[in-house]
């Protein structure tokens, strides 16, 4: 499929990873009281502020209490069975699900609640064409993470956590940094970062 027009805005689908199986902190990371809501469920809500022209949302770990506890409307779901062998495999999973019309795919982490629409939108402004974008905050580079369609493929092949990582790694000079202030968002492996993300929602 050919580009779209200089003049015509890309098809951008924005997917959140939300298939894990919470081994460090012990419960659904999922399903975490976050701000009146869950904690997936937050994660969500910012995507469809986004206004994707399409958001796909990977579980697998609990797959039937997500279903059954955060509010997935407007998003298309995809299950991830094999969850356990990281994050690449839910990207590879949710790719079978992508618009044909995707130009853009933007990454957003499940338990990453501290990522606002405005982030993903200064994302997307700064990354010029690239064929990655990463943003970078003050403290290093984090997500949210987009990926032009020429990079699909390449997705598909990623094994582990890391492996987006390491693609950034391999494409070094394929990548565009998008400054972003303040430090990295923090996500949610651990009781303790649980109560940290809380803290930051308490008010001052």
């Amino acid at each position: 499929m050919p580009p779209p027009p200089a003049d015509q805005e890309p098809f951008v689908t924005g997917l959140v990873l939300g298939a894990g199986g919470s081994q460090r902190l012990g419960r659904p990371k999922q399903l975490l009281d976050y701000g009146g809501g869950t904690l997936l469920g937050h994660v969500v809500d910012v995507a469809l502020q986004c206004r994707f022209d399409q958001t796909i949302v990977a579980i697998g770990g609990f797959a039937d209490e997500v279903r059954e506890r955060v509010d997935l409307a407007g998003a298309e779901v995809v299950v991830n069975e094999a969850y356990g062998a990281g994050c690449s495999s839910s990207i590879a999973a949710a790719l079978a699900a992508l618009d044909p019309r995707c130009e853009v795919l933007v990454l957003m982490l499940g338990d990453q609640p501290g990522v606002s629409a405005d982030t993903v939108a200064r994302l997307l402004a700064g990354r010029g064409g690239a064929a990655l974008a990463v943003c970078r905050y003050e403290d290093g580079r984090g997500h949210p993470i987009a990926f032009d369609r020429s990079v699909l493929a390449a997705l598909a092949e990623l094994h582990g956590d890391k492996g987006v990582w390491r693609l950034l790694d391999q494409r070094a000079d394929e990548v565009a940094e998008v400054p972003i202030a303040g430090p990295i968002p923090l996500d949610v492996d651990t009781p303790e970062d649980y109560r940290a993300v809380l803290d930051e929602l308490a008010p001052r």
